[in-house]
């Protein structure tokens, strides 16, 4: 008499990042079953063993991981609701180099900082917006500026408030919830990168040509 069959839901996510060269399904997936001891016995099976020692992606399938989780109990019943081709990043475990890191960051910092400087410069030049406030303010007071106005000085103070309201993040304070849009952009590029790489792969050895 056959035994009852169990269900397994794998859930594959797109990209996984491991340090170890021996890959098994919990790293790379999440699974339920309603009987724990097969669920463990599941998230223990090995997927890959990386042999290159060196940091790169690995384009798998979840067909293997499901004939890989079939064969360890013949009851086993896989039903994928996650991915179908997933991604494993293989990053060798390094020893921190935090001067390297805080100096990148610093660079950055200092590139972002100088671009948009440069950039809102340009705008108000362009706009000629210092001749705008003067005769603006020669408006409402009668008189002609002499210097520098307290139009400016709210001009640049709702300019850093716009900026900080529209990246709604500060530090380590955000306004809301909601991801800021330099998340968004990481994000849409992360996503650009697997699929590139997934198809990349299924094009492997394919000449396409252009007529």
């Amino acid at each position: 008499m056959s035994s009852t069959p169990k269900t397994v839901y794998l859930n594959l996510s797109e990209i996984t990042e491991v340090h170890e060269k021996d890959v098994f399904v919990k790293d790379v997936a999440k699974i339920y079953c309603s009987d724990t001891n097969l669920q463990n016995k599941c998230e223990c099976v090995k997927v890959k063993h990386i042999q290159e020692g060196k940091s790169k992606r690995y384009v798998e399938t979840a067909l293997d991981v499901i004939r890989k989780l079939e064969a360890l109990d013949p009851s086993v019943q896989v039903n994928n609701v996650g991915k179908v081709e997933y991604i494993i990043d293989y990053q060798p475990p390094k020893p921190p180099h935090y001067v390297w890191q805080w100096a990148k960051t610093a660079f950055v910092c200092v590139i972002c900082f100088c671009g948009a400087a440069f950039a809102i410069m340009t705008f108000n030049n362009d706009a000629n917006v210092r001749d705008v406030f003067q005769e603006l303010y020669k408006l409402v007071t009668g008189t002609a500026p002499e210097d520098f106005t307290i139009l400016e000085l709210m001009y640049s103070i709702g300019l850093a408030l716009g900026i900080i309201v529209f990246f709604n993040h500060f530090a380590s304070w955000k306004i809301n919830t909601d991801p800021t849009p330099l998340e968004v952009e990481m994000r849409l590029y992360e996503d650009n990168i697997s699929k590139t790489l997934i198809q990349n792969d299924g094009r492997k050895e394919q000449d396409i040509d252009i007529q």
